[in-house]
């Protein structure tokens, strides 16, 4: 039997099936393991009869980031998030940005050790607003998540998840019931894509888009990063934008944003300027109110007006909030419409920086 060592946690969401493996039931690839066996995550090992999360406590590193770089638009814009995740990732995307940590199979990336109540307290004196389970998917280090969630939860810290959301029902009810806010990136808009691009399947990914909807009070934003020639067509971008639209409405915020070659993609372009702004107004022209695009200058693409008068509310540039024009509780100051997500009364001021974070021990 392989030893169990100090980052080694119980993992959740597993049960014994009757070959004598062990199936992991957190994400749809319902992994199955034998003895020593690590499942496509890699986080995620069988060890004699139970199944451990590998990177409890282990992070790739800490920085502050602008909450807009998650990307948020409209939760405490202006303010910082304490940023961190760990290694591996559930999904095989050919394009990955942060393949040198989804894509990590040695855990000795793991540089920084910190424990849920360290995280909280050092997101405290660095002033954020919030703390964000990102870089790779938090899905794959559900525990651990959860747990930061709580510690940040217990001292008024918001808690972010940028997922794909490739989760089963059970991790997602528990993952998501400790968060406040989370970006899913919704990656494509057909099975085909997500197949042969990602190894992953859509039909998960829309169920947990519904489920934060209309069974949480999750504050959601999406994010399509648009790959030239692979999903910018325009019926996919339409057929989209109208599934958002009937499925949860015009209010949510989607970002469309520029894809740059990386991974196992560095044959593809970067994606045109004028990919991004015909998207958006493909997602205009749908009906859906907010529509901004990402990884590019675009301050048009950025602004955030009243959907009811137009009226321009937030203006940004490049992560920096240019104007900020809500009322206290939140509505437009010309018509008196409510803006959808989660506001104060003044806009924080942290602007483009990123600032790294020394967390607990360094292994």
């Amino acid at each position: 039997m392989t030893a169990i060592v100090e980052s080694d946690h119980p993992a959740r969401y597993w049960h014994a099936v009757a070959d004598g493996r062990l199936q992991c039931d957190l994400c749809p690839r319902e992994c199955r393991l034998r003895d020593g066996q690590r499942g496509f995550c890699f986080v995620r090992r069988r060890l004699g009869d139970q199944l451990v999360l590998t990177t409890y406590g282990r992070s790739s590193g800490f920085c502050l980031d602008p909450i807009e770089k998650k990307p948020l638009a409209h939760f405490f814009p202006g303010t910082s998030v304490l940023s961190f995740g760990t290694a591996g990732c559930n999904l095989g995307c050919k394009f990955c940005q942060n393949w040198d940590i989804s894509k990590a199979r040695e855990t000795d990336r793991l540089t920084d050790q910190a424990g849920p109540e360290a995280i909280a307290a050092a997101a405290q004196v660095s002033g954020a607003r919030s703390v964000a389970f990102t870089y790779n998917d938090p899905v794959i280090f559900t525990e651990y998540a959860i747990d930061v969630a709580q510690a940040c939860r217990a001292v008024g810290l918001a808690s972010v998840a940028v997922t794909a959301g490739y989760v089963n029902p059970e991790g997602r009810h528990d993952l998501f019931a400790a968060m406040d806010a989370a970006n899913v990136d919704l990656k494509g808009f057909t099975d085909d894509f997500y197949r042969k691009v990602t190894g992953a399947r859509l039909g998960p990914v829309l169920d947990t888009l519904r489920y934060l909807h209309h069974e949480t009070d999750v504050w959601l934003e999406i994010t399509t990063l648009l790959i030239p020639g692979h999903n910018d067509s325009d019926a996919e971008l339409h057929a989209m934008f109208a599934w958002v639209r009937e499925e949860l409405g015009p209010d949510v915020p989607h970002h469309v944003t520029a894809f740059h070659p990386d991974w196992r993609m560095r044959d593809v372009p970067p994606t045109p300027r004028a990919t991004l702004d015909r998207a958006r107004g493909i997602g205009l022209e749908e009906g859906l109110h907010f529509v901004y695009t990402g990884n590019v200058v675009n301050p048009t693409g950025e602004t955030t007006a009243c959907a009811s008068c137009g009226a321009t509310l937030i203006a940004r540039d490049w992560y920096t909030i240019r104007s900020y024009r809500l009322t206290a509780d939140g509505c437009c100051p010309d018509c008196g419409t409510r803006l959808p997500g989660r506001f104060e009364a003044h806009a924080g001021e942290f602007g483009p920086r990123r600032v790294p974070v020394r967390i607990g021990g360094h292994t």
